[in-house]
């Protein structure tokens, strides 16, 4: 499982000098091990600190839980691929979750024969405790080296297993937008109908699945995006949805907006215009292109139809992530490559009036773009 990501990870530390290395930020571990944790609700409470990766003489050993050794059994089971569960929850003892973590560590990194060199710690997201072990009893005549954000660049090629990841992700952002087509009618909630969606997705996947983005109707002053809450529905109102999955470990994005009744004849516009802008900037889309002028370009398209143009974005990678480099925006130099999975979401919005965004995911082939999203964007 994912041993593609471990091998690119290992010609780019060996061509760095990094002779042994912990991976601690949360992206980085699931996407070197394809461990996808199955929570929804932030960390493990008896776990001793995120889930670590040590790296040395080309194998990678797996520090986590013992609630999430077995989303990881997979990763154990490679040859370059270690798990180690350490005690987290225990009715025999005080929770001590720091502690057996402490020990783990101690008898795999310990018990290491290489001196010296140079390690490699992403120290944004290592815990003190950690840290201070490594440092002052673990790691002897070693130099340490921040390697934080080495591997964003790694991530945006995707491999051939994740993008098979994405397309599932994709599938159940596209039900989700057919229920909302749907749902959408005047007197109902936002909440009511991001209910609907989120039911209908988690049906099809047979299993729990986190949902985002946004939900938020014509309405509000703050239209943009936002969590549904209980906005109603009124005649004329349109209801932008902003749909993210999060399955295998991996983010799917999608964008579409729905109308209550027949749409006016300025919602009318604006939703063509958005439809333009989304079919202009997927023209725009292939490898050696610079992302900036992607977002300049159509930028300059909203300005040139005689809206606002937006505030936000104009696209994003996404992976294990739910927005991750390439940024498609105006000061990224970044240069499109064949393999990345990209978003495009341009949009229209006039505060407490209109509001109309709709957003595509692709993978930049050789020639252009394969089109990963399916659901419907069109005025009804």
């Amino acid at each position: 499982m994912h041993q593609e990501q471990r091998q690119r990870t290992q010609a780019l530390l060996k061509s760095r000098g990094i002779d042994r290395a912990l991976f601690a930020n949360f992206n980085s571990v699931k996407w070197l091990t394809g461990m996808a944790i199955p929570v929804q609700l932030g960390p493990n409470f008896f776990a001793g600190g995120p889930p670590l990766l040590w790296y040395e003489a080309g194998h990678f050993t797996l520090f986590v839980v013992d609630a999430y050794a077995e989303a990881a059994v997979p990763f154990g089971q490679d040859p370059d691929g270690t798990l180690v569960p350490y005690l987290g929850y225990t009715i025999e003892q005080p929770i001590a979750g720091a502690e057996h973590l402490a020990t783990a560590l101690r008898k795999v990194i310990g018990k290491s024969t290489a001196k010296g060199g140079t390690i490699g710690l992403e120290e944004r997201d290592v815990t003190l405790m950690v840290s201070n072990l490594l440092q002052n009893e673990l790691i002897s005549g070693g130099t340490f080296s921040a390697i934080d954000g080495w591997l964003e660049s790694l991530r945006m090629v995707k491999t051939d297993e994740e993008l098979a990841k994405l397309k599932e992700n994709f599938a159940l952002t596209d039900i989700g937008h057919a229920t909302a087509r749907q749902a959408i009618a005047v007197g109902k909630r936002e909440i009511d109908v991001w209910i609907a969606i989120h039911e209908a997705v988690q049906q099809a996947a047979g299993r729990r699945v986190p949902l985002g983005n946004d939900c938020v109707v014509s309405d509000r002053r703050a239209n943009i995006g936002g969590w549904p809450l209980e906005y109603n529905i009124e005649p004329n109102s349109a209801l932008t949805v902003d749909l993210s999955t999060v399955l295998h470990g991996y983010w799917s994005d999608s964008c579409a907006t729905y109308y209550a009744t027949a749409p006016t004849p300025q919602q009318v516009a604006v939703h063509k215009t958005v439809s333009e802008a989304l079919d202009f900037a997927i023209s725009l889309i292939r490898p050696g292109v610079m992302a900036k002028e992607v977002d300049q370009k159509v930028r300059q398209f909203i300005t040139d139809a005689g809206y606002p143009v937006y505030p936000h974005h104009t696209g994003h990678g996404v992976g294990v992530s739910g927005h991750e480099a390439p940024r498609i925006v105006p000061y990224s130099e970044e240069v499109l490559q064949e393999g990345m999975v990209i978003m495009l979401e341009p949009g229209i919005y006039i505060p407490g009036q209109i509001s109309c965004r709709l957003e595509d995911g692709m993978r930049i082939t050789a020639n252009g773009v394969e089109i990963l999203t399916k659901h419907d964007k069109s005025l009804p």
